[in-house]
């Protein structure tokens, strides 16, 4: 027994001595998240990207089409199913301190050549010439955690499994991105065609005006030419829309995991407000707020881990193993107990020696990926603080846009009407008017335009400080 307590002794002060040895953990470095975001923001602690999307969208068909794309969309259902994959990965190395148990069953019979050394052998001593072997075993198997092996798997296991989860927290919140910006630019494409048939019509009032002025000899062909082409470029813009507004649908249809099909949504842009809230909080809110960056610093978690197993391979490791059951050489001998009864029982230690230098270079390399997670963690900081400071200049840049606009529409909407009571009276000419409701259409296209480019920065703005996750 001396000899046994002696060998355990050793292992443990060999397991003290190797443990001082062991890496530390490296966390997140404090100097990769900014104090505050640049552009315009808030005093509020309280972050926009708090508010769940049931918050911040108010549109009900809007809302409608956020709800099927989470519940049917394909890519988020692949990132479900990689979630229940590392669930179960999760589970298996919790199990990792827990004996292995195996049984075994066996019958073998086998008939030797009478020629050959065991007939011969078998013949006289058991006189015949075959033999049987019946086996019921049951062993056990089981590695001691000296050095954090199997902790250091399921810290690994358990970062990797949050990973997943982060990864398809991203991925929804990308995907409700996508179907607003879809939605929004469908409703400008609607305000657009609206605005494309209007001044269709008026482009035909005008044409109708020129050809009775070139009937009564007031004009010339000329005039008559240039109103026909302002009515074809004003017509031309239709069906142009009217495509843009299928593809649309099809492509929002897509994401929501329908067939391509007509979307129902509101009339105008203009009935949907756009968010006035620049509440930002502050930059180090991203890290649990994001999930990509959040995934990020998971990690570092698992990339420590890594190191930790990588270096538990390259010391001794000390196997437990036990085997009990019955073995008989004839049928009717197997359950005699305790005569067919065997047990066996040891204990191993084995390190690597040969293998070392591949051990070593496995060790090195986990380290040197857990400093590339470092890197990719800082970039990932400094994309979000990007993408949020990006988001605050343009919602309020093209605010000023917007009320500069809203000036030029209305201007141009009364050289318009003042363009036609005059073109009417024969004070101004046919080239006036046309110009003037050309002038017209673009500003009240770039209206549309800029309203949706609103909604696309708040919708920007809520994704890139967490899209509701925190």
């Amino acid at each position: 027994m001396k000899p046994y307590f002696n060998l355990i002794s050793a292992l443990l002060i060999l397991a003290v001595a190797v443990s001082c040895q062991v890496s530390k953990d490296i966390s997140v470095p404090e100097d990769a998240i900014p104090e505050q975001f640049r552009g315009p923001s808030s005093t509020d602690t309280a972050s926009l990207g708090t508010l769940s999307w049931e918050e911040f969208f108010q549109d009900p068909n809007l809302k409608t089409l956020i709800d099927s794309a989470i519940q049917k969309n394909n890519d988020l259902a692949v990132a479900h199913s990689n979630i229940e994959i590392a669930q179960w990965q999760l589970k298996q190395a919790k199990w990792g301190n827990v004996p292995e148990v195996d049984l075994q069953i066996g019958a073998v019979s086998s008939r030797f050549s009478d020629n050959s050394l065991n007939g011969l052998s078998t013949s006289t001593f058991l006189e015949r010439n075959h033999l049987e072997d019946f086996l019921l075993q049951g062993a056990v198997s089981w590695e001691a955690d000296i050095w954090g092996k199997i902790r250091s798997q399921k810290k690994q296991a358990l970062a990797e499994y949050l990973q997943t989860v982060e990864a398809q927290k991203a991925l929804q919140t990308g995907i409700i991105a996508l179907v607003a910006r879809s939605y929004y630019n469908l409703l400008m494409l609607d305000s657009q065609l609206e605005v494309a048939t209007s001044n269709f019509k008026l482009s035909e009032n005008t044409k109708f005006i020129v050809d009775l002025q070139f009937e009564s000899g007031l004009v010339t062909s000329l005039a008559q030419q240039q109103a026909a082409a302002q009515l074809m470029q004003a017509e031309q813009l239709i069906p142009l829309i009217e495509s843009q507004i299928t593809v649309e649908e099809n492509t929002l249809s897509i994401l929501t995991g329908a067939f391509p099909k007509a979307i129902q949504r509101s009339r105008l842009p203009d009935t949907v407000p756009v968010p006035d809230l620049l509440a930002t909080g502050v930059p180090v809110d991203l890290v649990q707020a994001r999930p990509d960056v959040k995934a990020a610093e998971l990690g570092l978690q698992s990339a420590n881990a890594a190191v930790g197993v990588a270096q538990a391979n390259m010391y001794p490791s000390f196997r437990i193993t036990a085997a009990a059951g019955l073995n008989a050489f004839e049928a009717t001998n197997w359950f005699n107990v305790p005569a067919s009864v065997f047990g066996i029982v040891g204990a191993s230690v084995a390190q690597p020696i040969l293998n070392r230098k591949r051990l070593k270079t496995a060790f090195e390399t986990a380290k040197l990926e857990r400093e590339q997670t470092v890197f990719q963690f800082r970039q990932s900081v400094l994309t979000a603080v990007k993408e949020v400071s990006d988001a605050l200049v343009q919602t309020e840049k093209l605010k000023a846009r917007q009320s500069i606009i809203d000036r030029r529409t209305e201007t141009l909407q009364s050289a318009v009407s003042d363009a036609d009571m005059l073109f009417e009276n024969g004070v101004a000419n046919y080239l006036e008017v046309i110009t003037a409701q050309g002038n017209l259409l673009q500003s009240q296209l770039d209206q549309a335009a800029v309203k949706r480019s609103q909604l696309d920065a708040s919708i920007e703005l809520y994704r890139a400080l967490g899209g509701g996750w925190k």
